[in-house]
């Protein structure tokens, strides 16, 4: 894959289908300038970061989450297929990664986990639903988690909430946490998350077809709309 040739003339990826059927999403310069961006501005990713990308590249987190944001300012990237035992192995060598919550709890189950410092190293977590324990697994080790939510026509780092250790976790039950912090504008009608904004691949307001609730600036996902 030609990440300088993407950054000058953008790309088309396809959605992961966990929102629904996978299809081709094109994804102008403009967007992805942007939303790159705001994925350095919330990772604090620099020229001295060293990014581990185990995520598919022709999907929207291998690519967007922190893999292009880093390799636009030159930072470090190493991209490799995901393998939990080798994960816990190397990943002290680098400062930043992007976990779906499957890779995650992957990462919680082998024997090295149990010894394992993420002291100063950041972790995003999305794509699907995240749990409650997975974050508290995470935030025990000392890293800075971040609870993330976007799609592959908006964002990757769309909403999101940044947890540390020792902070308290965010509990609504039947609901997992989108975050608490939004980069796009949003709009609530029928209980369907509407959003619209540069890091949206779309001018006009977009229908997620995720119902979710916002209480008390946090942004909680039910389902989706097709889900019954």
């Amino acid at each position: 894959m030609n990440l300088t040739k993407i950054l000058s003339e953008g790309t088309i990826i396809h959605s992961s289908g966990t929102t629904g059927p996978s299809k081709p999403i094109y994804q102008p310069v403009s967007k992805i300038k942007a939303a790159n961006k705001i994925a350095r501005d919330v990772q604090e990713i620099n020229k001295k970061s060293k990014i581990l990308t185990v995520c598919k590249l022709d999907h929207a987190g291998g690519l967007f989450a922190q893999t292009l944001p880093a390799f636009e300012i030159d930072a470090e990237v190493k991209i490799e297929n995901f393998n939990a035992f080798r994960w816990v192995q190397i990943i002290n060598k680098f400062t930043h990664s992007h976990l779906t919550p499957g890779m995650a709890e992957a990462v919680t189950k082998t024997k090295s986990w149990r010894d394992l410092d993420l002291s100063g190293i950041v972790i995003t977590c999305g794509s699907d639903r995240v749990s409650h324990d997975c974050i508290q697994d995470f935030i025990n080790k000392d890293c800075t988690f971040i609870v993330n939510w976007g799609m592959s026509e908006v964002g990757p780092i769309a909403i999101n909430k940044i947890f540390k250790k020792g902070m308290q976790i965010d509990y609504l039950e039947g609901y997992s946490l989108m975050g608490d912090t939004s980069f796009i504008n949003t709009k609530i009608i029928n209980n369907e998350l509407f959003v619209k904004g540069e890091i949206c691949v779309f001018d006009d307001w977009f229908a997620t077809g995720d119902l979710i609730k916002k209480i008390n600036n946090n942004y909680w996902f039910d389902k989706r709309k097709d889900q019954f």
